[in-house]
């Protein structure tokens, strides 16, 4: 690939949270923009997405090391769970490690890239943690490759909680892209139909699913002279380098 030229890759989070998440993720893989997915191995429905991807090889599947979830009301966050303190070293690079052999055993292999549930790596000590296991992995890491940009930018909420319709629609989601900078850019998403998950975050994934879906937006990366790619697209060497925190 050259930098010359705008590549997206369009990474679902979540997979295998619950089974209407997967299959939302699936729809949007299938018949929408979706080209690449991130795997909680911690939830029973990991191993329907697993049991899927292994089929379905052209799917990159990444690790979504899931160490904890916030959620927000009156615009006040609090946790909802923590699986490990995320201030104890030893204990997140277990954790990390734990949840990186589960990922083996369900697909068989290694993820095309390392990202975590709500950011949780942009902060120490999971930062560190991550960063050397990307490089172990030879895979980009979130937001830390300098082979991949990030962008977070298609959401339905706002940081404080609040819904955001637009930020999701189709009219959004090809302002976003008309931005696209050259090279190559991760875009991430949360498709799902999550009836079946308890999460601030619910009816924003079915609209998500739609968004993902509606023709028009493969007739504008079309006419955007946009190429779609995956993490499969993304070479070793190049995505070894990453960014300091």
């Amino acid at each position: 690939m050259m930098n010359t030229k705008r590549y997206l890759i369009v990474n679902a989070d979540d997979f295998g949270q619950s089974h209407g998440v997967n299959r939302g993720i699936i729809e949007a893989f299938e018949n929408g923009i979706v080209t690449s997915a991130s795997l909680m191995v911690r939830w029973p429905a990991a191993v329907e997405a697993a049991a899927y991807a292994r089929v379905h090889t052209e799917l990159s599947v990444g690790l979504h090391v899931d160490l904890s979830e916030w959620a927000c009301k009156d615009e006040t966050w609090f946790p909802l769970y923590e699986v490990v303190p995320l201030d104890d070293h030893a204990a997140v690079a277990v954790e990390v490690q734990r949840q990186l052999e589960r990922f083996r055993k369900l697909l068989g292999r290694n993820p095309t890239h390392l990202d975590s549930h709500q950011h949780a790596h942009y902060k120490e000590p999971v930062h560190s943690i991550m960063q050397k296991l990307a490089q172990e992995l030879r895979v980009p890491l979130r937001h830390y490759s300098l082979r991949v940009l990030y962008s977070g930018a298609f959401y339905g909420q706002s940081a404080k909680g609040w819904s955001y319709p637009e930020g999701i629609s189709v009219d959004g989601l090809i302002d976003i892209l008309t931005k696209l900078p050259p090279g190559v850019t991760e875009l991430g998403c949360h498709p799902g139909w999550a009836d079946d998950l308890e999460s601030m975050y619910r009816a924003e994934r079915a609209s998500e699913v739609k968004t993902l879906c509606d023709a028009r937006m493969r007739s504008f990366i079309k006419e955007a002279a946009i190429e779609l790619c995956s993490f499969h697209d993304v070479t070793q060497t190049a995505s070894l380098q990453t960014k300091q925190a």
